[in-house]
């Protein structure tokens, strides 16, 4: 299943109240601000502090 992006317009990181950027490959939400990645499992964000990753960018990763 695939996200739907519409629902990128009302979901927000958990943790600052900000916005979400999508990363369609990973299937997951990021959360720039507070470094935060937030998995989607068949289509549903999981959007649960305790349930996000750090986030490292993929140029600071080479």
């Amino acid at each position: 299943m695939i996200f739907d992006k519409k629902l990128l317009d009302i979901v927000a990181c958990p943790v600052c109240k900000g916005a979400l950027s999508y990363d369609k490959q990973a299937q997951q939400l990021i959360c720039k601000f507070d470094k935060l990645v937030y998995p989607i499992n068949d289509g549903i964000p999981v959007l649960l502090e305790n349930q996000a990753q750090d986030w490292v960018p993929e140029e600071a990763s080479r």
